[in-house]
């Protein structure tokens, strides 16, 4: 079948099923329409075999009379024909069963009234019999459990009522007629159970297909975004350097001034190159979400924290702002715990019209600023380098009486 047949086939045959989730269209469906094809397949030739055995049976049937017999044959046969024509081309599968299923039930609430004047016999089975499972087959490609049920039930009941009806509810048609009817219900039952397990397994196989899938792609995009965030990340550490080396090397103050550019123009890609593949875009984001980031950062660290807030009704700033400003308080807080254990720490984000600010403050024993060693970077880089990268200053006090972090960013200098 081509992609169209295909999805035309599900359109039709599994319009009133909800679909697999995480997938879209026919490609999303694959073991779906094989099974649905083979079924319609299995469905066509039934119908066939079945309908050439109604045939037959007309053909020695002497109980319709003559008046009747001809335009109920002709209308139940038609729409038999264009069912097993739409079950072989896989195209309007639903609209032609749904037209079969009803005008059967139609057809067997007028029979007594198509035979009346006739005299069955309990021992012959007339020919609209051989077709009752068949409507239970094509209420299973048209229409929801439910009424699959209910077609499943009515038909063979139906067909037992107008055929005591006709007998005139003599003994002898009571155990001929429950026979028929009890065959009628055990095949149709069979019929609705294989097509709704089968059904279930394919949808079920699709959904955990497409989950799988899923799973890969985001697995594949996150390893090659990262990947191309080292790589990165590596070439603005050579370039960051670079700059230093020119600032070490500057002496006229033009000089200077170019390598104090070239350095805040480094530091700057740096920060943004941080970024891992969950954290988000650039996109301008609220000033409570950088409360929200720190609070999760801090639980990964194994401390919950619950971040103070004061940014009621404060304009979003820029994405990369807001993401230095979180990474550099998590970089404060980790500091809290590893060098004060974390003791009474707090955190408070204050946000307004002009200013945004974190503090991270704890009460441990605290240290000398002055005496941080020039190749320690926990502070001087992830911390002061990368508030200033986007335009933010840093301010760092500590004493006996423990360590206070202040950061803070003034709108407009990014």
């Amino acid at each position: 079948m081509t992609t169209a047949s295909d999805a035309a086939t599900l359109e039709d045959a599994w319009g009133h099923i909800a679909p697999t989730r995480g997938a879209t269209g026919a490609a999303g469906s694959f073991t779906r329409i094989r099974i649905e094809r083979i079924f319609m397949l299995i469905a066509a030739l039934s119908s066939l075999v079945l309908g050439i055995q109604a045939v037959f049976a007309i053909l020695g049937s002497t109980e319709e009379q003559a008046a009747w017999r001809d335009p109920l044959v002709t209308v139940v046969f038609v729409s038999l024909g264009a069912m097993i024509l739409a079950c072989v081309l896989g195209r309007g599968v639903r609209l032609a069963a749904g037209a079969f299923a009803v005008i059967f039930v139609l057809a067997l609430a007028i029979w007594p009234i198509a035979t009346a004047g006739s005299q069955p016999q309990a021992t012959d089975l007339p020919w609209i019999w051989y077709l009752v499972n068949i409507a239970t087959l094509a209420a299973v490609l048209a229409f929801p459990l439910p009424l699959q049920i209910v077609w499943t039930v009515l038909a063979p009941v139906m067909f037992g009522v107008v055929r005591l009806v006709q007998g005139g509810f003599t003994p002898g048609f009571w155990l001929a007629v429950g026979l028929d009817v009890s065959f009628t219900l055990i095949i149709g039952g069979i019929v609705l159970t294989l097509a709704w397990v089968f059904r279930a397994v394919a949808a079920n196989v699709d959904e955990t297909r497409a989950r799988a899938v899923h799973s890969y792609a985001r697995a594949a995009a996150a390893d090659a975004a990262e990947q191309e965030r080292v790589a990165v990340a590596a070439l603005m550490h050579d370039s960051v350097l670079a700059a230093l080396i020119a600032a070490e090397r500057a002496e006229s103050p033009r000089a200077q001034m170019l390598a104090t550019a070239m350095a805040r123009e480094a530091l700057t890609r740096l920060a943004n190159t941080e970024q891992g593949a969950e954290e988000g875009s650039d996109a301008p984001r609220e000033p409570r979400t950088i409360a929200d980031d720190i609070e999760a950062a801090a639980a990964e660290l194994g401390v919950v924290i619950e971040v103070e807030r004061d940014v009621r009704g404060v304009a979003p700033l820029p994405g990369r702002v807001a993401r230095a400003l979180a990474l550099a308080a998590t970089q404060a807080v980790a500091n809290a715990l590893q060098h004060a254990e974390g003791s009474e720490l707090s955190v408070r984000v204050t946000a307004t019209g002009v200013w945004v600010r974190i503090d991270v403050i704890d009460n441990g024993s605290g240290f000398a600023v002055d005496d941080v060693a020039e190749d320690r970077l926990g502070i001087r880089a992830s911390i002061v380098a990368r508030v200033a990268a986007v335009g933010g200053t840093t301010a760092i006090t500590s004493s006996d009486a423990g360590t206070s972090v202040r950061l803070t960013w003034l709108r407009g200098a990014a």
